[in-house]
């Protein structure tokens, strides 16, 4: 496949990922004439239409919702086939599409950022913000290279995880909250109590969910929110208890000792298992390890 073709199916991948000609212009550093002239050159190479254009709204047809699947195969195969003719010289460069999550991003990342980006100035780093499961996905359809995140507590098909962090969770409650003076709890006491955790469709929810399940009880939850900050914010103001990683506890909060309940996250480096990674992706991950199994680590002082 030549490159023009190459370069009209990324036109109409953009597309479709945004919804948008003008979105996906910017996306891919085009005009937006540009990007519709190679739609619709696709559109008459193939001789089907790709695209509804209702209004401002744009939408798959289903030849272009079938076409979909294959146009992302090919441009990853041909980044790929691009990545290891550069990987075989050895050298450190090119761009690393990365995802990883807010807390990461603040808590984890800062000093393997700076040792990658002192030991490799060739390397043109895109890091998306995003939550832990959407990242894991993204790797899953070739969107991201590289995601630093949660790891999933259960496997996911086509996916390798490799830890780099264990990050304790800790249940938590503002200084006023009833059950803050006390030496240890029961779940089921603390159960008794609204608690503001993050979204059921997040892993962290599924650890506690899954300890909760397993001790035959149920959780009621108030308020969600996939921001571990903004939870802190909502257990600080005494809105409920929260399961936060030790990272977030404070002065204004108090750790609570639930009996029998230890629980844990773990963050790291998830991966496509069909795709080589690239040497920037490698030096990416040996920096995070570097951290992660440093003494002293600066990160573990909360611990617990």
């Amino acid at each position: 496949m030549g490159n023009m073709e190459l370069t009209l199916l990324q036109a109409f991948s953009a597309v479709a990922e945004h919804g948008s000609f003008s979105l996906a212009a910017e996306h891919i550093h085009l005009t937006q004439p540009a990007v519709s002239k190679r739609v619709r050159q696709l559109e008459d190479d193939l001789g089907v239409r790709l695209f509804d254009r209702i209004g401002r709204r744009v939408r798959l047809t289903e030849a272009g919702r079938a076409l979909l699947p294959r146009a992302r195969r090919l441009l990853n195969d041909a980044a790929e086939i691009r990545r290891l003719l550069a990987d075989l010289s050895g050298e450190v460069r090119g761009r690393l599409v990365m995802g990883t999550s807010h807390h990461i991003g603040l808590h984890r990342l800062p000093t393997p950022l700076k040792s990658f980006t002192r030991a490799h100035p060739e390397v043109e780093l895109d890091i998306r913000f995003m939550d832990s499961e959407a990242a894991c996905h993204a790797v899953e359809i070739g969107d991201l290279e590289l995601a630093i995140v949660t790891l999933p507590p259960e496997p996911l098909p086509r996916l390798q995880s490799q830890l780099i962090w264990d990050d304790p969770l800790v249940f938590m409650v503002s200084r006023e909250h009833p059950l803050a003076g006390r030496q240890q709890v029961s779940l089921e006491e603390l159960l008794a109590h609204p608690a503001v955790l993050p979204g059921s469709n997040t892993y962290t929810r599924e650890i506690l969910e899954r300890a909760v399940h397993a001790a035959g009880l149920r959780l009621r939850t108030g308020m969600e929110t996939n921001y571990l900050e903004t939870l802190r914010m909502l257990t600080e103001a005494n809105l409920g208890w929260s399961l936060l990683p030790a990272t977030q506890l404070t002065p204004q909060l108090a750790a609570l000792n639930v009996v029998g309940m230890r629980l844990s996250r773990r963050l790291g480096a998830v991966t496509h298992e069909g795709r080589s990674l690239s040497n920037a992706a490698r030096a990416m991950i040996a920096a995070c390890v570097e951290t992660g199994t440093r003494p002293g680590d600066e990160y573990t002082e909360h611990g617990g």
